[in-house]
């Protein structure tokens, strides 16, 4: 802390005083890939969650998605049996309780109210654990409801779906839907540890399985060309979702997304920038226009393809980049144009244009979208020519539908 005396004219006593305050602070958790995270001899869940205080016998509070319990009928019993072998570490504060799951608790603020309240109730305090299993929004509002609740529980992601394991799980952010706007209350807030158990991901519908490799596409066009190219080389045994290249692209998937969280300079996005958001100003858009009937994944698709083309378009990526990404996006098995995106309002303007400003006003000051240089290299943009983004809407619509 230093000190600004600043001069008033005034006695010397009596002179204005500035105080500026810095400090920062140092965040850091694990995130573990491993299978059967539940089995009594997989040392993984007590030991993320007695790593700082290895002595103390901690209090947890887990709460399952409902579509995971479904799947996964033995579960909340697994849990249970699990925390009396490891009764030293855990103390399972009541059964695994489970939720609904899905989109929608996003839209709930009722249910965001009861489970702040279940955890008073509980007495869950700072030094306790919310365990959270699900999917992405599910783990968005158990995230949202931890870091609200005593400003701040501990919080352990389980991530239950490709896109939870390789892209949100591992971030840093937080939040629930409100007032018709995707994540606008919410927090950033770490979590405490990250598991991700491969096993979950057999229970999936193939089409949530696909979806997720949307994520993994636009980190490598934006942060790695190799890892495109691998996706390429790959095409086949991911679109089969084969275990071994399945593993292979949520892990190098998590591993850009940490490294842009931990080292791309705004990891809480105090800026302008959403350097992870390209193709999600029109996906975010497309989500609302089709009551979510499409995936988030599958939405990116359609985003990834349709900005590529923008990108060439305006001459900052090479012809035949946007073929690249047209081709790769198909043989996946993603369908890369929806009827919602030819939806106007009352005055004829295409609805899905007002993604973008949507996508500004999220965080306030410049527009910043992110487009391609190279496969590989993102580039910051201030500016969309909405002339352009329709040429690019016909060439798409074009190759999907032949008009």
């Amino acid at each position: 802390m230093s000190l600004e005396l600043v001069k008033s004219g005034a006695e010397p006593d009596k002179e204005e005083k500035v105080y500026h305050q810095e400090f920062s602070i140092r965040y850091d958790y694990p995130v573990h890939f491993t299978e059967h995270l539940f089995a009594r001899d997989n040392p993984v869940f007590a030991q993320s969650i007695s790593r700082r205080e290895p002595a103390k016998r901690h209090r947890v509070v887990v709460f399952v998605d409902s579509n995971v319990a479904a799947s996964w009928p033995a579960l909340v019993h697994d849990i249970a049996a699990y925390a009396e072998v490891h009764a030293e570490i855990l103390d399972l504060v009541g059964r695994p309780e489970v939720v609904a799951g899905g989109e929608q608790v996003k839209n709930d603020p009722a249910l965001v109210t009861s489970l702040q309240r279940r955890l008073v109730e509980l007495n869950i305090d700072r030094h306790a654990f919310v365990v959270g299993i699900g999917g992405g929004a599910f783990l968005d509002m158990i995230g949202f409801v931890a870091a609200t609740t005593h400003r701040g529980i501990r919080h352990i992601r389980v991530p239950t779906t490709v896109l939870g394991q390789n892209d949100s799980g591992v971030g840093v952010k937080n939040g629930v839907n409100a007032f018709g706007m995707k994540n606008l209350l919410g927090v950033f807030a770490p979590p405490f540890a990250v598991l991700n158990d491969a096993l979950f991901l057999r229970t999936l519908h193939p089409r949530d399985k696909i979806a997720g490799i949307a994520e993994a596409v636009k980190v490598a066009l934006i942060r790695d060309g190799q890892f495109f190219d691998w996706l390429e080389a790959n095409v086949e045994a991911l679109r089969e979702v084969q275990p071994g290249a399945m593993v292979h692209m949520i892990r190098r998937c998590a591993e850009l997304h940490m490294s842009q969280i931990a080292h791309g300079g705004d990891p809480f996005e105090s800026g302008s920038a959403r350097p992870l958001d390209y193709g999600h100003w029109s996906a975010h858009k497309l989500e609302g226009l089709t009551a979510h009937e499409l995936r988030h994944g599958e939405a990116v698709a359609i985003g990834l393809a349709l900005d590529t083309r923008y990108s060439v378009q305006i001459g900052m990526l090479a012809a035949g980049g946007e073929e690249r990404v047209y081709k790769l996006l198909k043989r996946l098995g993603f369908y890369l144009w929806h009827p919602a995106m030819e939806t106007r309002d009352a005055q004829g303007h295409l609805t899905l244009l007002r993604g973008i400003e949507e996508f500004r006003e999220h965080l306030g000051g410049e527009l910043t979208i992110t487009l391609l240089r190279d496969i590989g290299r993102g580039e910051e943009v201030h500016a969309m020519d909405n002339n352009e983004i329709l040429h690019a809407m016909t060439w798409l619509r074009r190759k999907e539908t032949g008009q």
